[in-house]
Order: structure tokens, then C-alpha cells, then sequence
């Protein structure tokens, strides 16, 4: 009975040994968690929120330190069932795990303060499994189908995008929040500059004032040009190959195999 309850729960809580298409019901809500997780770390930095809602969040965090820690304990009791873990501590000492870990002792310490809870954003990453190539539709336009055939690359490249552009926000509200409370006081004000930045749009009405701030802006715009370029060449790359393959379907014989 405990091989078949540990079986049932490693099929439920690692996606490796889920043996079906897509994710589990656990795993959909847990990314659920993150995404809460996420948005917490991110609008408790304003103190108006906090004065208002400081109650609800904590409350909140303490709901998720739960939910995770027994995320985490659950895979490590049915990680030697993975074959690619000879124990748990094989699995526990995995970055992933020591990751995991980390935000876990972010939720648990509440003396790190607001920045502790930047650790939570790294949980992200699990998103990124979640992109699949889904199946081309001869019924649909070009655009559509260039898109749908590209969907992978373009998760990625906004994922990264987003990752970036709340790092360097939550960088700048670090090393510039005291120096400019108004403009860097917090995650979400921050956001506004590292969204000009990123886009290299730059209207010049919120820059760094100290040294460090600068050398990380300077660093984000040279993050943004890669990242405009980068899902422009994906959809160039797609436009092309959907444009071929319209052209040799109208160049086939009828009754042909594709």
C-alpha cells in the first residue's frame, strides 16, 4: 500500500513521472502559488499596500510557506522513484531543490525583510517547462500559423524578458530606493524605469543618480537591444518558413501526399 501511495504522489507532484501529457492538477495549482508568491514579493514593497493590506499578506505568506513546504517535502519522499535521483538526498542537492529550499527559508525568515522575498521570483523558472509546440492548422492565415509554430521560442523570449525586467527593477529599488524613494521606492515604481530601459525608449524622466545604479542601467539597456532582437528574429524566422510551406502546399498535386 505505501509503494502504491508513493507511487500515486510521484506521478502527482513531479512532472517527470506524471506519464501523461501536460501537467498534473497539483502541479497547475502550485504554478498558481508561484504566481501569487510572485506578485506578493513584488507589491508588498509599497508601503501603501502594506499599511492597507499588511494583514492579508502576511496571512497570505504563511498559506504558501505551507503549501511549498509540503510541496518540498513530498518530493523528496518520492524522489528515489525518479530514475534520475538515486536518493533524496541526490534529489535535495540538486540546484532546483537547493533553490527550492532557499525560498523556502525566505518565507520562514521574516527578519531578511521585503528583499527575502525576491528569492520567490527564481520559481518562475518551472514556467518555462509549461511551453509546448502546439499542432499547425492548414485552416488558419499565415499569421496565426507562424505564431502557433513558434510559440515555444516566443513563451521563452517573453519569459526571459519579464525575468530581466523585474530584476533590474528590483536591483535599481535596492541601490537606488534610498537615494530616489519616489522613483525606485519600490518594485512596481522601479518597473516603470526598467520597461523604458529594456525598451530602449528611455524618456529620460527617471535615471540613477549613484554609480552603481548606473553601471546596472547601463547593463539592462545592453540586456534590451538582445531582447527586442531576440522574438523579432523568431517571428522573421517563422514568417519564412510559413510562407514556404504555403507555397509548396500550393505547388502540390492534388491528392499528393504531404
Amino acid at each position: 500500500m505505501e509503494k502504491s501511495l508513493r507511487h500515486r504522489v510521484s506521478r502527482l507532484v513531479d512532472p517527470e513521472m506524471h506519464g501523461q501529457p501536460g501537467l498534473s492538477v497539483f502541479n497547475k495549482w502550485l504554478i498558481v502559488c508561484v504566481l501569487v508568491a510572485v506578485a506578493i514579493g513584488i507589491v508588498e514593497t509599497e508601503a501603501r499596500v502594506i499599511e492597507r493590506y499588511g494583514g492579508l499578506m502576511t496571512a497570505l505568506k504563511g498559506l504558501l510557506f505551507l503549501i511549498f513546504g509540503v510541496e518540498y517535502g513530498l518530493r523528496l519522499w518520492v524522489a528515489s522513484l525518479n530514475p534520475r535521483f538515486r536518493s533524496a538526498w541526490a534529489f535535495a542537492l540538486t540546484p532546483a531543490a537547493l533553490l527550492d529550499l532557499a525560498v523556502l527559508v525566505s518565507f520562514a525568515m521574516p527578519f531578511l525583510g521585503v528583499e527575502g522575498t525576491v528569492f520567490r521570483l527564481f520559481r518562475l523558472s518551472r514556467l518555462i517547462r509549461l511551453a509546448r509546440i502546439g499542432r499547425y492548422s492548414r485552416a488558419m492565415n499565415l499569421l496565426i500559423e507562424a505564431i502557433r509554430s513558434r510559440d515555444i521560442e516566443l513563451v521563452m523570449s517573453v519569459g526571459i524578458a519579464l525575468g530581466v525586467m523585474v530584476a533590474s527593477a528590483t536591483l535599481l529599488y535596492i541601490v537606488e530606493g534610498p537615494a530616489q524613494p519616489e522613483a525606485f521606492g519600490s518594485i512596481p515604481r522601479a518597473l516603470w524605469w526598467a520597461v523604458a530601459t529594456l525598451t530602449t525608449v528611455g524618456y529620460g524622466d527617471v535615471v540613477p543618480v549613484t554609480g552603481l545604479g548606473r553601471i546596472l542601467a547601463a547593463i539592462t539597456a545592453l540586456c534590451g537591444i538582445g531582447l527586442i532582437a531576440l522574438p523579432t528574429g523568431v517571428l522573421a524566422g517563422a514568417f519564412s518558413d510559413a510562407i514556404r510551406r504555403a507555397r509548396e502546399d500550393g505547388h502540390r498535386k492534388p491528392g499528393e501526399d504531404p
